[in-house]
């Protein structure tokens, strides 16, 4: 009996993968220090008690990280379509009834709790993703990229209506990650690929004209007139069109083939940002151009880029020490101790502590990489890639929207940037990982 306590007592250690959970908890640490230092004001009072409220929301989020290390994961793939039907049904009802913050109805609760179901979600579409393709690798890769695209674009679709477009642009690297994990052809993707990205561009076009060249391009205008718009449109996809039938029927070149790409592409473009431009809020079209000038509009959208390089910059090598910023001790900098959370560390502690979390970061994602190149079940391996891509567009995009390279979307930088929601999320996410690593080779 005490020999199968034992074995059981070493094969509940073994569940944890330490490199992981160490980092984890450091970098907890490090953004409850900081949390804590951006809620002293001037006066070196302390104004707020969040730091408080995520040492107790890292502390649930341990609970979960440790249930989902020891859980079997494969256990959720027989119940993942059921898990996903109820984020949509969650989601509806968050659109619907759920609370404003930050001009987003994207909270549901009561008070001063309140959970982000988006974010939650972020779990619950990569186990459903992870399932359909594992399940679907002898189907037509034309299917399995079209009923995985529908997978992506609903709760996308409901996230983005909520207003939230920086969670909702966290799904994409999931979805373009796990597929190509999955073998859906490179062409395919990179024409989805292409074709948000020519949406984008064709979306923020006209505000760029407008703000920063100053209406200069006589092409852009055209964007801005619907008429205009409709015929190159229309006259896009003709020539697409035109392009298909010559290289099936005709024996035309392959060419053709490509010819029929980049016009469906541009088409496509062309219709979806007539789309998003009704969608997306002004101010949310603005910051993402208005990184590349701040100045155009110092005290809107261009403030917390401004504010956020002022902190970094006054850091230099080595910081201006622990509870000695500036520019958070006087409230220049908004929402401070979430989404620019950096931007403190980096005047405190200067390049140096900002190196060091680049360092954090790095040993979390090569660990992971790990994890995948070992693991022999392919429905971990798209799991933990899915995993992967949170991990790097949260701290890629955060860092560089508070350096001012990208532009502000609102996306927190994991463990250490003060919510719940996404600290809870994070940490289970590296409870599944723990699960992957430890039953890497198991077979189902």
């Amino acid at each position: 009996s005490g020999v199968g306590d034992m074995k059981e007592n070493s094969s509940i250690i073994e569940a944890f993968d330490f490199v992981i959970l160490g980092t984890v908890l450091f970098l907890i640490a490090i953004g409850v220090a900081f949390i804590y230092s951006s809620g002293i004001n001037s006066d070196g009072i302390l104004v707020t008690k969040e730091y408080i409220k995520q040492i107790v929301w890292g502390g649930i989020g341990l609970v979960f990280l440790i249930a989902f290390a020891l859980y079997d994961y494969r256990k959720f793939e027989r119940h993942a379509y059921w898990f996903f039907l109820a984020l949509i049904i969650v989601l509806v009802y968050t659109k619907l009834f759920g609370r404003y913050v930050n001009g987003a109805r994207s909270w549901l609760g009561l008070g001063d709790f309140g959970i982000q179901p988006s974010e939650f979600g972020k779990v619950i579409f990569i186990v459903t993703l992870a399932k359909y393709l594992d399940g679907s690798k002898n189907e037509n890769p034309l299917k399995r990229l079209f009923i995985s695209s529908l997978i992506f674009l609903v709760p996308v679709g409901l996230i983005l209506i909520q207003p939230d477009m920086g969670t909702a642009s966290v799904y994409i690297p999931i979805f373009f990650i796990i597929c190509f994990m999955a073998g859906i052809p490179i062409r395919y993707l990179t024409f989805l690929l292409f074709s948000g990205v020519s949406m984008i561009l064709f979306t923020v076009l006209p505000v760029w004209n407008e703000y920063i060249v100053h209406g200069a391009s006589s092409f852009v205008n055209v964007l801005s007139n619907m008429k205009l718009k409709l015929f190159l449109i229309i006259a896009t996809f003709s020539i697409a069109l035109i392009s298909m039938l010559v290289r099936r029927y005709l024996n035309g070149k392959k060419y053709y083939y490509w010819i029929a790409y980049g016009f469906l592409i541009l088409s496509l473009g062309l219709a979806f940002s007539t789309f998003a431009g009704k969608v997306l809020k002004d101010y949310q079209i603005k910051r993402l151009i208005v990184f590349m000038d701040p100045t155009v509009d110092p005290l809107g959208s261009g403030w917390n880029i401004i504010q956020s390089k002022i902190a970094i910059g006054s850091g230099g090598l080595s910081g201006r020490s622990f509870l000695h910023g500036t520019q958070s001790h006087y409230r220049f900098l908004p929402q401070q101790s979430t989404d620019f959370i950096f931007s403190i560390l980096s005047e405190e502690l200067g390049f140096f502590g900002g190196a060091f979390i680049f360092f954090l970061y790095s040993v979390l994602m090569f660990r992971t990489l790990h994890i995948i190149k070992k693991c022999n079940i392919e429905f971990g391996i798209y799991i933990a890639s899915g995993i992967l891509a949170i991990l790097f567009i949260h701290f890629f995009i955060n860092v560089g929207m508070v350096m001012g390279i990208m532009p502000i979307t609102g996306i927190p930088l994991l463990f250490m940037s003060y919510g719940g929601s996404s600290l809870i999320t994070a940490m289970t996410c590296m409870g599944l990982l723990m699960s992957i690593s430890y039953r890497k080779f198991d077979f189902l």
